[in-house]
């Protein structure tokens, strides 16, 4: 128990209070392509991780090398398991500026450790 209190006082420092939440997360990994070579990768994961739609954190990202010199955004979002949700995460990913594509590369409940 002391060890999910942490993880819930923890994201909801990020402004996403789980307390509430009584049902499954989903942790889905989303490739990020930008929509050019002059987009700003670190302007779009800090957009991303600081203004996620409401019930959605962000919970890590790192960049991808695709091939000369460009580079993909890989990141971890925390969602809830209903109706809806993935497409409300897609939304709001497509809609910052120097987003190109995005590519769902797996969804996976949250207890399960994704390598």
């Amino acid at each position: 128990m002391k060890v999910a209190g942490i993880f819930l006082d923890s994201t909801s420092a990020l402004g996403a209070d789980l307390r509430d939440h009584n049902m499954t997360r989903l942790i889905a990994r989303v490739r990020i392509l930008p929509s050019d070579a002059d987009s700003d990768l670190e302007g779009i994961i800090a957009t991303l991780s600081q203004s996620p739609p409401n019930g959605i954190v962000m919970k890590q990202s790192m960049k991808e090398p695709i091939a000369f010199g460009l580079y993909a955004i890989i990141s971890d979002f925390v969602i809830d398991d209903a109706e809806g949700e993935m497409d409300r995460l897609e939304d709001s990913i497509k809609s910052v500026r120097g987003v190109g594509e995005i590519e769902v590369l797996f969804i996976s409940r949250q207890s399960v450790s994704i390598k």
